[in-house]
């Protein structure tokens, strides 16, 4: 009976959350160091779906680069990376196309789907959803791009009419070309463009250190100035740095929250949204609590 009224507890202990999500709209941004498995990317499709099923109108922005990495390998072709982002020539972005709209996106929406037909896989050309440009950059990167608009109507009548869109981050240029998309940026721009209230950022570490390596040193919340800040300090490397800067900017844009999290740990995002200590990295706007739950929803103890 004990194990029972345990299980009977944590529900009620989400039912808070889930009133104060029901009908807003989270922008999860799903990346390769989160698909590394048909488990995990099962379970990320069921949360979607729980999320869903719960009032929750999620969007997935996926990216996809271990997978693009692997394809390349296969066929003997360089792999060259700029700052952080793939110099992506006519062929490479050829592979892109191929991968993140023709095997990932389908796959992941095949996966949601399973659990019902709620799911709909998207990519920058359709509708012109994403209209990109030519990224300026030294030394040239080839068909990387950054977005100029983004059809939000799509979105929000999927929304509306009870899908899930799924999205490939690739942008489609003013000539037919297209352009692959950094999918942190996409997922930021998204979330801005629509009026998201949350977004999150599925990872493979447990959210921002202070130091990393060091357990103790991960920061559970801070506000955007303190982001801000860490962004100019130079400090943060890799993967890390596109992500707070899509932090930054989906709160600029009145975005509620961002959340960096780690994927690869079962059920994050329903821990982070649906519980009372949660986990991974919250960012927050200045002056405002770092509290999940909205201060009007009263939980008893």
């Amino acid at each position: 009976m004990k194990d029972i009224h345990q299980r009977a507890a944590i529900l009620m202990e989400a039912l808070p959350y889930i009133k104060s999500y029901h009908g807003k709209t989270v922008v999860i941004k799903y990346g390769g160091g989160a698909m590394t498995s048909a488990e995990l990317k099962e379970k990320i499709a069921s949360d979607i779906v729980l999320m869903k099923l719960g009032g929750i109108r999620p969007i997935i922005i996926h990216g996809g680069g271990p997978e693009i990495t692997n394809f390349m390998k296969r066929l003997d072709l360089e792999v060259e990376f700029v700052g952080g982002l793939r110099k992506t020539t006519a062929e490479t972005m050829d592979i892109v196309k191929m991968v993140l709209v023709g095997k990932v996106n389908k796959e992941l929406v095949a996966l949601v789907n399973r659990h019902g037909r709620m799911a709909v896989g998207l990519s920058g050309d359709d509708g012109n959803l994403l209209v990109a440009r030519k990224k300026a950059h030294e030394p040239d990167l080839g068909f990387v791009g950054e977005i100029e608009q983004i059809n939000s109507k799509i979105l929000l009548d999927l929304l509306d009419d009870g899908y899930i869109p799924i999205i490939a981050s690739i942008g489609a240029g003013e000539n037919g070309e297209s352009y692959n998309i950094n999918a942190d940026t996409v997922a930021a721009e998204v979330a801005a463009a629509i009026g998201a209230d949350k977004i999150i950022f599925l990872t493979d570490v447990e959210g921002l250190y202070r130091d990393y390596g060091q357990e103790h040193t991960l920061i559970s919340s801070l506000d955007y100035d303190e982001c801000a800040a860490l962004v100019d300090s130079g400090k943060l490397e890799g993967g890390m740095l596109p992500k707070m800067q899509g932090c930054l900017l989906a709160l600029e844009a009145g975005v509620g929250r961002a959340h960096i999290l780690n994927g690869t740990t079962p059920h994050s995002m329903l821990l982070e949204i649906f519980t009372d200590e949660g986990i991974g990295t919250m960012i927050h706007p200045v002056g405002e609590p770092a509290v999940n739950i909205d201060p009007g929803i009263k939980v008893d103890v």
